[in-house]
């Protein structure tokens, strides 16, 4: 009996510890520029979950298949979700210092880029929306570079292959190191993102911890305001 008792316990002691696995839904740019970068910090912390990334520009179903939780872009009302905001989103005109572009009423004589989502339903600010509010003379918003995905729109505009309309919020590095500038104005407001997850999964343990470390992640909301 002392044996088995002795054998039980070195047991215990060597057995792997029990992982779980949590998917987060996003899009390709938050994931890819904001989260990705800061894995690490969850890992140190639970090293036992293993994250996986959804990305899509759309909302998933968060049942626990497709996905758990969730960063998205809206206004913060989803059925049966709690919300909790992360950062707004503010759309600047943005390109690289190496275009010397500085007045906006020279803006026409350089190719717009765009970032469209394929088959996304709810579209952000985007060039034409933008023109209402400049009402910049000449401006051809349907003529331009055309990407898929906001992170290819980003390096073309380092590139200095034009001039794009980028959420502030996703090229802070970008602007601070100088290799993007904003030579005008003016700025536009969308729908800031927010973490959510189902209200019945508010105290499981494995989503809590995602929570914590997204709400930790540098250039949220909660770093923003102390």
């Amino acid at each position: 009996a002392a044996f088995d008792s002795i054998s039980a316990t070195v047991e215990r002691l060597n057995a792997k510890p029990c992982r779980q696995a949590i998917t987060l839904s996003t899009t390709p740019a938050i994931a890819v520029r904001w989260l990705v970068p800061w894995v690490c910090l969850l890992r140190d912390s639970h090293p036992d979950i293993d994250l996986r990334f959804h990305t899509s520009h759309e909302p998933v179903a968060l049942d626990g298949v497709t996905a758990d939780i969730a960063i998205r872009y809206g206004d913060g009302r989803w059925p049966d979700l709690v919300a909790e905001k992360l950062f707004d989103n503010t759309f600047v005109p943005v390109c690289s210092p190496h275009l010397g572009l500085r007045d906006v009423a020279e803006l026409p004589k350089h190719p717009l880029i765009h970032f469209r989502a394929q088959a996304a339903l709810s579209a952000p600010i985007h060039w034409a929306s933008w023109q209402k509010l400049a009402n910049v003379p000449g401006l051809d918003v349907s003529a331009g570079l055309v990407f898929s995905d906001e992170t290819h729109a980003i390096s073309a505009a380092i590139g200095a292959q034009g001039v794009a309309l980028m959420s502030r919020q996703l090229i802070e590095d970008e602007l601070r190191e100088g290799r993007l500038v904003q030579p005008f104005g003016p700025e536009m407001e969308g729908k800031p993102f927010h973490l959510v997850y189902p209200e019945s999964r508010r105290d499981d343990p494995t989503v809590r911890a995602v929570r914590e470390w997204v709400m930790a992640v540098p250039g949220g909301l909660c770093e923003l305001t102390g």
